[in-house]
């Protein structure tokens, strides 16, 4: 059975033009989409398709019901959103829901947490395809309360819609005060452009540390020709001891880490890769949400910073790993990058020198470069992760089950996936780095090691990398055999690990770029 699928009018907030057909003017905190329910049409369109619109929300506001008695697959109003003006944008889509008795059609088929009562933002983007931004495992039977959730609208975002309703459920939902609003709006940055000066030339180049500290590792990256490390403390989500006991042991182990990588000449980027609490149910970084958890982030910094102040080892203090937020923080907190700039100012009124990495929302990922801007902290590097196309590098890594096997180069989106493909997804960490002349370093990048032409994608990676003289970590080195360059390339199966007899084409193609490395003399 088909789903009810309702066109409602949407009431835009007007944006000054300074011609016909230009661009609007979005600037940071306009409402730019708002649901009018007291307007006569809307209320008519929502009526003659069995929605009903009450005026007994708070206040006395207008609230918009779905009830699916039907019991129906899905039950929807559809919002058209023009996203065209919105694009590389940062937006948060927010309104007030309540539920009453939401709850699968199927006892016999859980509900997935994105399944439910539905108030989500889509987006259609030409190189990515439909992205569909949700809030998580609402269902059953709860109070009017709000919700919130934060969008990056692709650069090449053709359409959009907000989708109201209730899927794969029974029940009724009610919603008011839907909005969309600007968070960060595109930034107006310099046209990029050619290097001013010397160009920067790649003079790092190494892999993610095992996570924990063993001579004989850096013993082999030495051999490897390896003049960097980044040295991630990793904190297991099981471990019994306080966030400032594991922490201590930590620094215990990168002390060790540092002496051994000094005396091979090896630079170490330390990475604080667990923040303190684990993640809210939608991905987002507690530490985002709650103050004594910021609180906790920066004394943790400062306490690194006291402790390895003036070590020569070190390439850089790396705050945040692969930064969440899909939640806004409260008005009175710091989201994920005014968190990185207060930890930075600690840690600068402890070590004036050592660089310190910002790295970017959504997991690191280089589209969010679209709309950063450089932060006003001195000796800073900026920080991406490379796992594009996801389905690509990391095809079988939950699961033993059948999957599409995607090759490389091959196609991804009903587009080429080759070297031309990835240039294209990089481009705005390009674009930033020219605009600002700032340092670009990539600090994770990798394909499992059964994807096929897993050699030929890190090499046109890498080639991209030294093209554009950034610095780059490879993950990892004898952390989990999924991504060891010495283990072998085949068969896919997440769950054996067989020890390559040689040399394997990845390791070749890594040891190929390692040597390029200067010759080492101790630090």
């Amino acid at each position: 059975m088909r789903a009810l699928v309702i066109l409602l009018f949407l009431t835009v907030v007007p944006f000054a033009f300074a011609e016909p057909n230009a661009t609007p003017a979005i600037k940071d905190g306009d409402v730019v989409f708002e649901l009018n329910l007291a307007d006569p049409k809307t209320r008519a369109v929502v009526e003659a398709s069995g929605g009903v619109v009450s005026n007994d929300g708070p206040g006395g506001e207008a609230v918009l019901c779905m009830s699916n008695t039907s019991r129906k697959p899905a039950i929807r109003v559809l919002l058209p959103v023009d996203v065209k003006p919105l694009r590389g944008s940062k937006l948060v889509i927010s309104g007030v829901i309540q539920a009453d008795g939401v709850e699968a059609l199927d006892p016999e088929s859980p509900l997935l947490h994105y399944q439910g009562l539905k108030m989500q933002l889509y987006v259609n983007s030409a190189a990515s395809g439909k992205q569909y931004f949700d809030g998580l495992n609402l269902h059953g039977t709860f109070a009017a309360r709000s919700e919130s959730r934060l969008i990056t609208v692709p650069e090449d975002a053709t359409e959009g819609a907000i989708n109201l309703g209730i899927e794969k459920a029974s029940g009724t939902a009610r919603f008011s005060r839907i909005q969309v609003r600007v968070v960060r709006a595109k930034q107006d940055r310099p046209t990029p452009t050619a290097w001013r000066g010397e160009a920067p030339q790649t003079k790092y180049r190494g892999v993610m540390s095992p996570q924990v500290f063993r001579k004989d590792d850096f013993d082999a990256m030495a051999s490897w020709k390896i003049n960097l490390v980044r040295w991630q403390m990793w904190q297991e989500w099981n471990d019994k001891r306080t966030y400032d006991d594991w922490l201590a042991a930590e620094l215990d182990d990168l002390a060790l880490a540092l002496d051994a990588a000094a005396s091979h000449g090896i630079k170490v980027v330390i990475d604080l890769h667990s923040p303190p609490e684990r993640k809210a149910a939608d991905g987002t970084m507690r530490m985002f949400l709650e103050q004594p958890l910021q609180d906790q982030f920066v004394r943790s910094w400062e306490k690194i910073a006291r402790r390895f102040k003036g070590n020569k080892a070190i390439y850089g203090y790396d705050l945040i790993n692969e930064p969440v937020q899909k939640t806004p923080s409260p008005p009175e907190l710091c989201d994920w990058l005014a968190l990185q700039v207060k930890a930075a100012r600690a840690i600068r009124a402890i070590d004036s020198e050592t660089p310190v990495i910002i790295e970017t929302d959504n997991w690191d990922s280089p589209d969010t470069f679209r709309w950063l801007a450089p932060v006003d902290i001195p000796h800073v590097i900026y920080q991406a992760h490379m796992y594009w196309p996801h389905t690509y590098t990391h095809q079988g890594v939950k699961t033993n089950k059948d999957i599409t096997v995607v090759p490389y180069p091959g196609t991804y989106a009903d587009r080429p996936l080759d070297k031309e493909a990835l240039r294209r997804y990089l481009q705005p960490v390009r674009d930033f780095q020219l605009a600002y002349q700032v340092p670009i370093y990539i600090g994770e990048f990798s394909a499992i090691r059964w994807a096929p032409g897993a050699d030929r994608y890190l090499d046109d990676l890498i080639s991209i990398f030294e093209e554009y003289g950034w610095d780059w970590s490879y993950h990892a080195f004898r952390e989990w055999d999924g991504w060891s360059v010495e283990h072998a390339e085949q068969p896919r199966d997440r769950d054996k690990h067989p020890k390559a007899t040689g040399p394997t084409e990845r390791a070749k193609v890594l040891q190929k770029w390692f040597s390029r490395n200067a010759p080492k003399k101790a630090i």
